[in-house]
């Protein structure tokens, strides 16, 4: 027994759960009246023993999980955590350091700059790339958009940062109408609006058709104009054909930011990487960490092809931060300034599994999607390691981002 009850508890409880994982049902058995009634407990004037807390904690949660972090679970694009990922993840609430500035936490920043420099080479993301570590794509998206905005704007000589939205020119974004419903946040977050998006058509395969998207973008030459594209598609797994389709966008001096939430980690396999052709011409990337890198949830990932755009939008100087020459200070590449140190899982992960293993954990996951789908749905073209299937109403769908 050790100094801290708590975290004993806490440590039984874990591996409990995880022993039992197999065998627990995927679903909820309880129903949110039931937990209501079970956490919801009132909050007395006296502190209750730490352990006690703990143990009925677990206790009151029981039913209301999902077995989504084992093998059995195919909604959504949820998973389990790799186990050294995991534990990085326990000594990352018990380090307790703040991410903001490097000042705050050296070795926090440095653990920032080697894993994004990984990442980069990984996923075939241009080296001089700046990058920042957010809690997911949803963040990912806004950074990278808010990039985009500063750098069009500013093109037209105006300062958002300073000015704000009234009076600015309009931007657009042109995407796939298969597009993530967060892109449409981060453009009403950003104060650009969801009016803003103009959706085109998909070819047969579930890709940006090349020539409704030339038409788009033909249509008010000379306005700021962002394009989405799709590195796996919600449903379909499709890929942009980003070879032809960024060309057109760049021809038009439009931004074109990639959503890789799930597929940009293709480019880490021989086999798929052909997915990803040309989307390394990009303005700006999007991805998921606790997706298919298997890492604890508050993990993304945005890059931007042009740093000095990245932090134009970001920094903010303040009378308390002094910049170190040479040190890269984490809260001018992030939304957020105090905030988790999210790199430790993403260093622990990328070291255990090594190049071969990530790509291991790619191949074989488009292999038992396929042999899944195809199995299952009868689908004749199960794309990465997504297929869409209808199943009972309580277990909802097989193969979701």
């Amino acid at each position: 027994m050790s100094s801290n009850p708590s975290l004993d508890r806490a440590v039984f409880h874990a591996n409990t759960f995880l022993e039992t994982l197999k065998k627990r049902p995927v679903h909820s058995t309880t129903s949110f009246d039931d937990l209501r009634h079970r956490l919801g407990r009132e909050l007395s004037h006296h502190g209750v023993n730490e352990t006690q807390v703990i143990d009925e904690l677990v206790a009151d949660v029981d039913g209301g999980l999902l077995a989504s972090a084992g093998g059995r679970f195919f909604g959504w694009v949820i998973g389990g955590t790799i186990p050294s990922a995991a534990a990085a993840d326990w000594l990352t609430s018990i380090w307790d350091q703040n991410a903001a500035a490097s000042a705050c936490s050296p070795a926090t920043a440095v653990v920032e700059e080697v894993c994004g420099a990984w990442l980069k080479d990984l996923l075939n993301i241009p080296s001089p790339a700046s990058f920042g570590f957010v809690t997911g794509c949803q963040a990912a998206h806004t950074t990278a958009l808010a990039a985009a905005r500063h750098k069009l704007l500013s093109e037209q000589k105006w300062d958002v940062e300073r000015k704000g939205l009234s009076g600015a020119p309009s931007i657009r974004l042109v995407t796939s109408e298969n597009r993530h419903e967060s892109l449409i946040r981060s453009m009403r977050l950003l104060g650009l609006g969801s009016n803003s998006v103009e959706t085109v058509s998909c070819d047969p395969s579930g890709s940006v058709s090349l020539s409704a998207l030339d038409l788009a973008l033909s249509k008010n030459p000379g306005q700021p104009t962002i394009v989405c594209l799709q590195a796996g598609d919600l449903n379909t797994g499709a890929f942009d054909n980003f070879k032809e389709a960024i060309p057109l966008a760049k021809a038009q001096n439009a931004w074109v930011h990639v959503d890789g939430a799930f597929g940009l980690w293709a480019a880490s396999s021989k086999k798929h990487r052909h997915l990803l052709e040309g989307a390394e011409l990009a303005d700006s990337w999007a991805t998921d960490g606790h997706k298919w890198l298997n890492l604890p949830f508050d993990s993304g990932f945005v890059f931007v092809a042009d740093p000095s755009t990245h932090s134009a939008a970001l920094t903010q100087s303040t009378s308390y931060s002094i910049p170190i020459e040479g040190v890269r200070n984490p809260m001018d590449w992030n939304l957020e300034w105090s905030r988790r140190a999210r790199g430790y899982p993403v260093y622990a992960a990328l070291r255990t599994l090594g190049r071969n293993g990530l790509e291991d954990l790619v191949n074989k996951s488009c292999l038992y999607a396929d042999r899944l789908v195809t199995g299952i749905s009868k689908l004749n073209d199960p794309r990465q390691s997504r297929g869409l299937k209808r199943v009972s109403p309580l277990k909802g769908q097989i193969g979701n981002r």
